[in-house]
């Protein structure tokens, strides 16, 4: 069986374990561009000994930021800024992946400490939003979005692929596109924020089209040998199972054009959700996932001890484990993991050698 230190390979990719660092949002970019935070930050998380580090959410246009302190990759000088924390990755031992995203109904916010909320329009660091529908997300996030024409779908997408390609050319090994949390391809996914009437609305179909539209123009620029992911919502706890279903639908449509791998996690697109927050409360629902579809899948949320997250991979709930939090708190947690499971050799080997030479001299 499979287990969370084994190698893990897809397509020409080859994680030297299944542990993935899951894109967290540092909002600590200039105008888009990455600062010397988020070098020494990734460097940081790869340099624990994870498999693949996801870098942040990426904004594919200005006004796809969740806050003005979001990465972005629609301009060449934000892609040359961005070099660095690729070669730190690599140079680390960790694969680089990108998740490159739209926000949606959910952009112009403040950064989370400053008060999660949105910016009131017409302040500085304030943008117009826009969604499919002109429905606001409410809460802390009241703020009716802009209804997109469809010469604006074209362009997000247009926008999407751009950002791919400079991906691509900037050396990202596994790519994610975003279509969870209650951002904008979530928005057109989900009948609580999707009321169009035209070919991207109504019909789970049709909610499903910029999704899969989005997919398909990417395939056509992303390399063939390398990893093509999303982290998709497939649940939303609003009392209806309606989500998972047409999920899998979706997700079994996109494996034919070339999806290779789903991290599996929340809607997010509603305030009014009962989420079941628990250790390890995505499991059954990823493996039902990987079940239903044959795709690989991750997930992610509430998984911080090393037997659980074995015991995931083992019992083939998931593929890879996608861990946050728990490695801003011990970035060497894969070392700590691999110890508590008593696999000595693979505890060494996610250490840099500086690291590891100190630590054996003083067994």
């Amino acid at each position: 069986m499979p287990r969370l230190f084994d190698p893990y390979t897809l397509k020409s990719v080859t994680l030297r374990n299944r542990i993935a660092v899951s894109p967290m949002c540092q909002y600590m970019a200039e105008e888009g561009a990455v600062t010397d935070w988020h070098t020494v930050h990734y460097a940081s998380l790869a340099r624990g000994g994870a498999g693949l580090v996801v870098v942040e959410a990426t904004a594919v246009a200005p006004e796809g930021r969740i806050t003005w302190g979001d990465l972005g990759l629609w301009n060449d000088a934000q892609a040359e800024a961005m070099r660095p924390v690729v070669a730190a990755i690599r140079e680390a031992g960790a694969v680089p992946g990108i998740q490159i995203a739209h926000a949606g109904r959910k952009a112009s916010a403040n950064r989370p400490w400053e008060g999660d909320d949105h910016i009131p329009a017409g302040e500085t660091n304030s943008w117009t939003t826009i969604a499919p529908s002109p429905v606001a997300f409410g809460a802390g996030l009241p703020r009716l979005p802009e209804e997109m024409t469809l010469a604006e779908i074209a362009r997000v997408q247009a926008d999407t692929v751009n950002a791919v390609i400079r991906a691509r050319d900037l050396g990202f090994e596994w790519l994610q596109l975003h279509m969870a949390h209650g951002y904008l391809a979530q928005n057109f996914f989900s009948p609580h924020s999707n009321h169009r009437t035209d070919s991207y609305g109504g019909s789970a179909e049709n909610r499903a089209r910029y999704l899969l539209e989005t997919l398909i123009a990417v395939k056509k620029v992303w390399p063939e040998d390398r990893p093509l992911t999303i982290r998709l919502g497939v649940v939303e706890f609003d009392g209806t199972d309606a989500m998972l279903d047409e999920a899998i639908a979706l997700l079994r449509r996109m494996k034919d054009e070339g999806l290779d791998f789903v991290d599996v996690s929340l809607g997010f697109n509603t305030p009014k959700a009962n989420i079941p927050w628990a250790p390890n409360f995505m499991g059954d629902i990823a493996q039902q996932v990987r079940q239903a579809t044959s795709l690989p899948v991750a997930t992610s949320w509430y998984i911080a001890k090393p037997e659980d997250a074995d015991a995931l991979v083992r019992d083939e709930k998931i593929d890879l484990l996608m861990i946050g939090r728990p490695l801003l708190a011990e970035p060497h947690w894969p070392y700590r993991a691999a110890q508590e499971l008593g696999v000595e050799e693979a505890a060494w080997a996610t250490l840099p050698a500086p690291y590891a030479h100190w630590l054996a001299r003083y067994r």
